[in-house]
């Protein structure tokens, strides 16, 4: 449990309803923050299709839960209760279902009139797709996004759920909902954050808008100078079978490329010159096989040439950079990745594991000011 006042948001309460996705990795990022976030969870074991015991849930860390059967009238007096209390909200229903239950925005602000309504969906609130199913995938395939990654020739790679579910979605929630409650504190009053992950993929590929109206992209994946098209960015096998990365785009860093490899120094003359990339790819390609993924590290170390080792997971965990960071932390009998970013007065943590469902939900209630009566209507004595 976060000590009071010891993240940038401590004394903030956000409701979250279960989800999956998107809508907890906003619900971890305020709770590593220091927002006290309680987890409404629905009755019963299911795990909402994941396959996976909910300790493992590392999105779910941080919060403690309180079983609310939605489908019941007494379910929803008691979210509404819990919403009355509360800065800000978190849904990820589809379109119309919170409105179905009687939580809608108009019912739920109608009673607490500054709480931030933060809405989670994949196509937002309205046009034709808003009520369609789909996932991450999906959504960063209409976005335009999924379309440029991958390798000329190829189709298109999933850069796993990265970019709609987390980036452009949780990651977009969380700092709407800061932004509200900001605004709220000023004005009194509260608002809803319509947040989609359509949005929020194609506004994370804002810079290629620019590269396109210049000239300086093209749709043609694997051809452009940052979707591996360029031979000096890109991933190379090494002699084990592992991967180096290449990034060396600046003029100079290139040539620091090219010295510590041991390659000639007039090529960095052609650096630009598409119709060198194939023969400089085949030339890397063999140079770097001619050493393990470690003696090229090793090479690199105290370069800038921008070349880094592929490593998995658990290897980066053990990274002397990762280290000096303490950028992960072991948390529920397991490794994961530390709050972020840094704040330097008021540091965020993440000290309170995944809760069972249940956990915590009468302890969360008592201080966010319901008396002994009001916590036995929320939580009847034959649910604890």
């Amino acid at each position: 449990m976060n000590s009071p006042g010891t993240g940038p948001l401590s004394g903030l309460r956000v409701v979250e309803f279960e989800a999956i996705g998107p809508g907890p990795f906003a619900g971890m990022m305020l709770a590593d923050m220091g927002a006290d976030v309680l987890l409404l969870d629905r009755p019963g074991d299911s795990d909402l299709g994941i396959g996976r015991e909910r300790r493992f849930d590392a999105l779910l860390r941080g919060r403690r839960s309180l079983v609310v059967d939605l489908k019941t009238p007494a379910g929803v007096a008691a979210a509404l209760s819990v919403c009355d209390k509360a800065d800000a909200l978190i849904e990820g229903f589809r379109p119309g279902v919170m409105e179905r239950l009687g939580l809608g925005p108009d019912v739920v602000l109608a009673r607490n009139p500054r709480l931030v309504y933060g809405r989670m969906t994949g196509w937002g609130q309205s046009g034709p797709l808003a009520e369609r199913a789909g996932h991450d995938i999906d959504y960063i395939a209409v976005a335009g996004v999924l379309h440029a990654i991958g390798r000329a020739g190829e189709a298109p790679l999933p850069p796993l759920n990265l970019v709609g579910d987390f980036g452009g979605g949780g990651m977009l929630l969380a700092f709407g909902i800061a932004c509200g409650v900001i605004e709220a504190r000023t004005s009194g009053r509260g608002q809803v954050v319509d947040t989609a992950m359509i949005d929020g993929a194609a506004l994370l590929a804002t810079m290629f808008s620019g590269f396109m109206a210049s000239g300086s992209w093209g749709d043609a994946r694997g051809t452009n100078i940052l979707d591996s098209g360029a031979p000096w960015y890109d991933t190379y096998e090494t002699r084990d079978g592992r991967h180096v990365a290449v990034g060396a785009i600046e003029a100079k860093f290139y040539a620091e490329l090219l010295a510590r490899l041991g390659l000639d120094a007039s090529l960095a003359a052609s650096q630009h010159d598409r119709r060198t990339w194939p023969a400089l790819r085949a030339t890397l390609a063999a140079r770097f096989h001619e050493k393990t993924r470690d003696e090229w590290a090793a090479v690199f170390a105290d370069a800038d040439a921008c070349v880094a080792p592929v490593l998995t997971f658990a290897e980066s965990r053990a990274h002397p950079q990762v280290v000096a960071r303490a950028g992960a932390i072991e948390l529920g009998g397991f490794a994961q990745p530390a709050p972020a970013p840094r704040f330097a007065r008021t540091p965020g943590a993440a000290t309170r594991p995944p809760p069972e469902r249940g956990s915590g939900g009468a302890e969360a209630l008592a201080e966010w000011g319901f008396n002994a009566a009001e916590i036995a209507r929320v939580i009847p004595p034959r649910s604890r």
